[in-house]
């Protein structure tokens, strides 16, 4: 490929990395202009940090508050260099201040087809996760409100009281709809916990 000069490399890898806490790959370092011979010199130079296989880090961006998201999101990365993990679960219900718990671990939701072994601070949940069920935070997805709830409530990892608590939070604040919360629940047969919370409500 043909490289740009260092200006333009140097904006282009700025601009990735920012949107990812400041975190790129080795696939990116050559996208914006890199070859694997900068990224060297520039490591040794202490200009690019190495932080794990394939992944980098530009020194100069101050760590996001949810570093360790955004590391487990490009962890989940396939063959095509994009991220293939969706933050959820008690990890979600946090990140949306829906609960007090803190949760021990980091859930991710990832496709079936996923094999790599998650990292032992990380709880894997197979699904699909569509565009309309996340939501983009800085360098990682998180699923939203709603479709954090329903996993909560199909999991069972917190209790009926806890889940009520959630639903009632999000319902006041304006992050879900009662209509959504009742389609879903009309859909699905394997949700009666959820039923249960917003009839409380109600």
């Amino acid at each position: 490929m043909n490289y740009r000069d260092t200006q333009q490399a140097r904006r282009a890898l700025a601009s990735t990395a920012a949107d990812q806490g400041g975190y790129f790959t080795a696939k990116q370092a050559t996208a914006a202009g890199y070859s694997r011979q900068h990224v060297s010199y520039h490591v040794a130079a202490g200009n690019f940090e190495r932080v794990g296989r394939g992944l980098f880090r530009l020194p100069t961006i101050p760590l996001d508050s949810h570093d360790d998201l955004i590391q487990l999101s490009l962890w989940s990365r396939g063959r095509d260099d994009l991220p293939q993990a969706v933050v959820s679960h008690e990890s979600a219900l946090s990140l949306h201040e829906l609960s007090q718990i803190l949760p021990g671990k980091v859930h991710l939701t990832v496709p079936t087809s996923f094999r790599k072994q998650p990292p032992s601070n990380c709880v894997l949940h197979r699904g699909v996760v569509g565009s309309d069920d996340r939501s983009q935070w800085t360098g990682f997805a998180v699923t939203t409100p709603l479709r954090t709830l329903v996993d909560i409530a199909r999991t069972r990892e917190i209790s009926s009281a806890q889940l009520g608590l959630a639903v009632e939070d999000a319902l006041d604040r304006g992050l879900v709809r009662r209509r959504a919360i009742r389609a879903v629940v009309a859909g699905s047969a394997d949700l009666e916990r959820l039923e249960e919370a917003l009839i409380a409500i109600d």
